[in-house]
């Protein structure tokens, strides 16, 4: 398990994860202090507990909005697909229609 220091509101922080997830750790983290940075200037130095507190609920509360989206965006692509597949059985359908008559057009002409 790797360690780094990262930097949140002026502070280095000790934090571990996994082998080969150092940069993804560095980049989570400058948007987190970048966000700290964010909220301390709207609402002033709080305390770093309650600020960082207010940027963890601020973060959650854009995370719960974009899984609401995404479930909301899920079910919209499930009623396409659903209504897909019934156009295609629906035109499927009517080629069948229509590949049968022209076959006894075809067979009343011989």
């Amino acid at each position: 398990m790797a360690q780094l220091n990262v930097t949140v509101n002026g502070k280095p922080f000790l934090v571990g994860c996994e082998d080969g997830q150092e940069h993804h750790l560095m980049e989570l983290a400058a948007t987190f202090d970048q966000q700290v940075q964010a909220v301390g200037k709207e609402v002033g130095q709080l305390g770093e507990t309650r600020l960082f507190l207010m940027t963890a609920l601020l973060l959650t509360d854009e995370l719960s909005d974009l899984r609401m989206r995404l479930g909301h965006l899920q079910n919209e692509l499930a009623r396409s697909q659903s209504e897909q597949a019934r156009i295609e059985m629906k035109a499927a359908a009517a080629l069948e229609s229509a590949a049968r008559k022209i076959e006894k057009l075809a067979g009343g002409e011989g």
